[in-house]
C-alpha cells in the first residue's frame, strides 16, 4: 500500500491529543496525509463537502461537544457515499458499553488512547498498516479491540 497517498482524518476535540497523534504518525516510517477536525459537526461537514477527499481511515473520538462520536458513526454508516470508510474509535474510554455500542453501530476497530507515546506509535502503525484488512468486514468482539 502507498502510505504517502493514504489519507487519515482524526476527529478529536482535545488539541493536545490531536498534536500528539500527529507527532506519533510523523515519527513512523509511513507518512500518510493527516487532517484533523475539532468535533463531530466539523467531521460531518468535511465528509459531506461536494469535492471532499474522503479518508481511508477515520480515528473518531467518542466524547466530543456539539456532535459526539456515536452520532457521527451512525450518520457515516447510514450515508451511501461514506459507509465503507474504515472507522477506528479512538477514545479514553474502555467501558464495555462504549465498546458494545460502537461495535453494534459499525465501527471497525476500538482503540483506547494510551498514556505512553511509544505505545501510541505502535498502535497507530498497526491500525494504519492493517487498515486494508478491515474493509467491509464486521468483526466479532474478540477482533474488534486493537491492543499492543
Amino acid at each position: 500500500m502507498n502510505y504517502k497517498r493514504f489519507h487519515i482524518l482524526l476527529a478529536d476535540d482535545d488539541e493536545g491529543d490531536r498534536l500528539i497523534f500527529k507527532q506519533a504518525l510523523e515519527e513512523l516510517e509511513i507518512k500518510p496525509i493527516v487532517e484533523t477536525v475539532n468535533n463531530g459537526m466539523e467531521l460531518m461537514a468535511y465528509l459531506t463537502k461536494k469535492k471532499a477527499l474522503l479518508p481511508h481511515l477515520i480515528f473518531l473520538d467518542l466524547n466530543m461537544p456539539i456532535k459526539n462520536g456515536v452520532a457521527c458513526l451512525k450518520e457515516i454508516r447510514s450515508n451511501k457515499k461514506l459507509r465503507d470508510i474504515t472507522i477506528a474509535i479512538y477514545s479514553t474510554s474502555n467501558s464495555e458499553k462504549d465498546i458494545e455500542d460502537t461495535l453494534g453501530h459499525g465501527a471497525n476497530i476500538f482503540i483506547t488512547k494510551p498514556n505512553d507515546f511509544n505505545m501510541l506509535k505502535q498502535l497507530l502503525y498497526k491500525a494504519v498498516s492493517t487498515t486494508h484488512l478491515y474493509e467491509g468486514i464486521y468483526f466479532d468482539r474478540k477482533n474488534f479491540l486493537l491492543r499492543i
